[in-house]
C-alpha cells in the first residue's frame, strides 16, 4: 500500500480543499477537513484511472523528506498541512 503526501489548504472559511504534489491535477475537496480528507480517495481513485485509460500508472510516492527537498514545493509545506493518504484506500472490511 502506498502514501501519498497530500497538502490541505484552508483558504476559504466555507470550503477546504487538498491536493497531491506527486500528482499535478489531483485534488479533493469539502466543506471542512474531515470532509476532504474522507473525500481524498475517491480522488485518486479517479486521478489513476485517467491515467489507467491513458496507458500509464499512478507515479511512485515521494516521502515528507523527498518533498521538503523539492523548492517547487517547500514553500507549501511550510504553509499548509501536510497529510498521508494511504493507496488504495483501506476499507472496513480489510479491518
Amino acid at each position: 500500500m502506498a502514501c501519498y503526501i497530500a497538502l490541505v489548504e484552508e483558504s476559504d472559511p466555507e470550503a477546504v480543499s487538498l491536493w497531491f504534489p506527486d500528482l499535478p491535477g489531483c485534488i479533493s475537496g469539502g466543506d471542512d477537513v474531515d470532509e476532504a480528507l474522507e473525500n481524498a480517495p475517491e480522488a485518486l481513485a479517479f486521478y489513476a484511472q485517467e491515467l489507467i485509460a491513458d496507458g500509464r500508472q499512478l507515479p511512485p510516492p515521494r516521502t515528507l523528506d523527498e518533498l521538503k527537498a523539492d523548492p517547487e514545493f517547500a514553500d507549501d509545506l511550510r504553509n499548509h498541512t501536510a497529510v498521508m493518504i494511504e493507496w488504495p484506500a483501506r476499507t472496513d472490511a480489510d479491518e
